[in-house]
């Protein structure tokens, strides 16, 4: 029996194996829905001590999911049959800050040296969301999440040091209310929102443009609701200027084997 026919019985194998197969290059939200979703960060070994210590300092945009050997491009632990190296939608590669190529897989690239990260991602608790009847504004449209660059500064560690980045959704405030109480039951994939309303003020000049992702409309009963984002580590890695690094495309998710009910802290 083959890979693909092994993880049938499971949404996340399924996904996982038309991506593998480069049927699927887009956004991963609301795919697998009840999947965990995951970010990626790959590095060369001599830097993942440094970047852990900044995932551990820097819990909201970094929540570790896990974390693999030297040179292995599997996670047994969120997938039987998950390889890093072809099970991403898109990956981006960096080399000394700069963004050098978005490829579909990695495998030609992959090296003995490499540790890969996997960061929970907000993706997950949309589900919770959307069961409670909140609309999810770039799911009900079709496309990927607004993220944005703030003025709000990680906690540094070794060579990484850079901007927090957040995700966007729109909502009533009687919503946001409840938003902030779903989401604080999911510490593992950024948990409550660190700012609503007032994109000013955390350093977004603009609403409508920005710097990852799709831009949503926003009604005039709504106001803007943000959640620290794993894209931060890209933010951090564009001024960082590792050597080489790689990770995922904005909203082009890792899909896991993992239940989003199993992360639910209450």
């Amino acid at each position: 029996m083959n890979a693909i026919s092994d993880v049938a019985g499971n949404a996340g194998g399924r996904e996982r194996a038309r991506i593998r197969a480069q049927a699927f290059s887009g956004s991963t939200s609301g795919l697998a829905p009840g999947n965990v979703q995951a970010n990626l960060v790959i590095l060369p070994k001599a830097l993942a001590h440094d970047f852990l210590r900044f995932a551990q300092a820097n819990p909201k945009p970094c929540p570790i999911l896990a974390v693999s050997e030297a040179g292995d491009p599997h996670f047994p632990v969120l997938g039987a049959d998950l390889d890093i190296r072809t099970d991403l939608p898109r990956y981006r590669v960096w080399r000394n800050g700069e963004l050098i190529a978005e490829p579909t897989e990695i495998r030609d690239i992959w090296r003995d040296d490499l540790v890969s990260f996997a960061i929970g991602c907000s993706f997950s608790f949309e589900e919770a969301l959307i069961e409670d009847g909140i609309e999810v504004r770039h799911i009900a449209r079709g496309c990927n999440v607004p993220m944005y660059r703030t003025n709000i500064a990680c906690v540094p560690a070794g060579i990484f040091q850079g901007p927090l980045v957040v995700s966007m959704r729109p909502l009533k405030p009687k919503d946001a209310i409840r938003a902030v109480q779903i989401t604080s039951r999911f510490p593992s994939v950024h948990g409550a929102p660190v700012h609503l309303g007032f994109p000013a003020s955390i350093g977004i000049p603009d609403i409508t443009k920005p710097d990852y992702g799709d831009a949503v409309p926003i009604a005039a009963d709504e106001m803007p609701v943000f959640w620290a984002c794993g894209v931060t580590p890209q933010a951090v890695i564009a001024q960082a200027k590792p050597a080489f690094c790689i990770t995922h495309a904005p909203g082009a998710m890792l899909i896991t084997d993992l239940r989003n009910t199993s992360l639910a802290a209450l």
